[in-house]
């Protein structure tokens, strides 16, 4: 599929009409090369190729249409009434966010929701293309489900999220995964009504994968996981172009959400009773940057939302070019704004940064640490880690081991790079053995286990505020909730604090959570 070419409904039909005429369709797809088949869906002269970083970075301008006129179409209002559906969700919060719109659909479409496949009556697999390892566990589930479809020939089988934004993706599900029935990307979950549409009464896998990224859809609905914790996405797409990272192809260009819908929304969870909310996007803080109209960024979107009644605010992922003195300057006003900050560094290497196209320098990070700590005195910092970037030496890694250290992180997500094919350093010749890779991420594990525990045990004895979530996955006797800073909590309460703030004092600290007693009864929010 060409970047510049998307598909439209009159285009589907015309496109089943002529598959309708083949008498064996399966024999004619298993004949039919995956290029021709594309070329069918999108009746374009298809050629195959990966995202090209290049082409995206020249990305057309475009005015950002809002829309909020929404609905689902009269005759499938009811369409799924005594029936269910299943969502498996892969990669971050935002897939986790496009899940909860995806489930609100199907819900006022009538279908309920259930965890156990064998009742589903459509199954969406909801995909992730940051690394090899979540394609492959897709591609598993994919092929597990495969003697289901056959038990089940009326079984809807979905693929969408980022993986569905892949020419490469969308291919091999074409050529080797028939029993697919449908196919779409990040940038239509608002036409699933209609899609689905065609998936239950057409007879052919329906593709319809969109590269338009200027659009954005409010008045979704949205069904939530409980009513303690939201996700609020308030913008989409990226435009950094870190070379390792596929996310701007699959997502698209940064465009942001009128601060008024935001806000409106902030304040309806609050009229729900919701505790907390986390401002999403690939790139949080660069939030209002394409505003043409107004100067309002992520500084002001927070202080906005600091006046409304709601006792947590947290936000995530931000990028450290993006973290400005204004923001800064507006978290340190605490109250429902906590001092924990998620702050991806990547690498600790300026080699390897600039190899990144992270755009910043160690020292400029570490400049960036000393202001937030200037300001928030008593923030907690996370961070994202990649080691074994192409080349990367071991004095490189021990920068990162080095930086690590004089940050004083208290927790990271470290990974070993993953190649994604189309992006720059996927093409790079990578001369570090696989092993010496592990080695590296163990060594990095261990410190960062270490640094976990030392700032876990500065809350021994001490009183925290607890945002109670439910029981212990472990002891359903425990409850189990998180502090400001983000710190998972183990304690014994009455179920009735479930929902609710209570101040817990820590008796043990262990390396990634701590056990308390409740020591009053539930703290009043107001």
């Amino acid at each position: 599929m060409n970047e510049q070419q998307r598909i439209d409904q009159a285009q589907i039909k015309q496109v089943e009409n002529e598959f309708v005429k083949q008498e064996d369709n399966m024999n004619r797809i298993k004949n039919t090369s995956s290029d021709e088949m594309i070329a069918k869906y999108f009746q374009t002269s298809y050629e195959p190729q990966a995202p090209d970083i290049k082409k995206a970075r020249k990305r057309r301008k475009e005015d950002i249409q809002f829309h909020y006129d929404f609905a689902i179409p009269e005759d499938m209002e009811q369409i799924g009434k005594g029936k269910k559906f299943l969502i498996r969700t892969y990669g971050c919060q935002m897939n986790e966010h496009d899940t909860e719109v995806m489930a609100g659909i199907l819900t006022e479409m009538g279908y309920e929701s259930t965890s156990d496949t064998n009742e589903a009556d459509i199954i969406l697999l909801n995909t992730c293309a940051i690394r090899e390892n979540a394609e492959n566990k897709v591609f598993g589930e994919i092929g597990h489900l495969k003697p289901l479809k056959l038990e089940k020939p009326d079984l809807i089988i979905g693929v969408c999220g980022c993986m569905s934004q892949e020419e490469s993706v969308v291919d091999r599900i074409l050529k080797k995964h028939q029993h697919i029935d449908l196919i779409f990307g990040t940038h239509n979950i608002h036409r699933l009504p209609q899609l689905l549409k065609e998936a239950l009464f057409g007879k052919e896998m329906i593709v319809e994968v969109w590269s338009k990224e200027g659009d954005i859809i409010e008045n979704l609905p949205k069904a939530r996981k409980g009513k303690i914790k939201a996700w609020v996405n308030i913008m989409y797409g990226c435009d950094k172009f870190c070379t390792y990272c596929i996310v701007p192809m699959t997502r698209g260009k940064e465009r942001s959400r009128k601060p008024e819908d935001i806000i409106q929304e902030v304040r309806h969870l609050a009229a729900q009773g919701y505790q907390e909310v986390t401002l999403l996007g690939q790139n949080v803080n660069a939030y209002g940057k394409d505003f043409e109209d107004i100067t309002y960024g992520l500084g002001e979107l927070m202080d906005d939302i600091n006046k409304i009644d709601i006792p947590r605010v947290r936000f995530t992922t931000s990028h450290p070019r993006d973290f400005d003195d204004y923001l800064i300057e507006v978290l340190a006003k605490g109250g429902n704004l906590l001092d924990h900050i998620h702050l991806p560094v990547q690498s600790g290497s300026n080699e390897i940064l600039k190899k990144m196209n992270r755009k910043y320098t160690r020292e400029e990070y570490l400049e960036l640490v000393k202001k937030i700590r200037k300001a928030i005195p008593n923030v907690t910092l996370t961070t994202d880690i990649i080691v074994g970037f192409p080349n990367e030496t071991e004095e490189q890694f021990e920068e990162t081991m080095t930086l690590m250290e004089e940050v004083g992180f208290e927790a990271a997500y470290t990974y070993i790079y993953s190649p994604r094919e189309g992006t720059p350093a996927a093409r790079k010749v990578d001369d570090v053995p696989e092993e010496v890779k592990k080695q590296r991420l163990y060594r990095l594990n261990a410190l960062v286990n270490k640094q976990s525990a030392e700032s876990m045990k500065n809350y021994k004895d001490k009183v925290v505020k607890v945002l109670v979530e439910g029981e212990s996955k472990k002891n359903p006797n425990v409850l189990a909730g998180y502090t400001e800073k983000n710190k998972l909590v183990n304690f014994k309460g009455p179920k009735s604090s479930i929902g609710k703030i209570v101040k817990v004092k820590i008796t043990e600290a262990k390396t990634w959570s701590l056990d308390g007693i409740m020591v009053e009864n539930m703290v009043e929010v107001k």
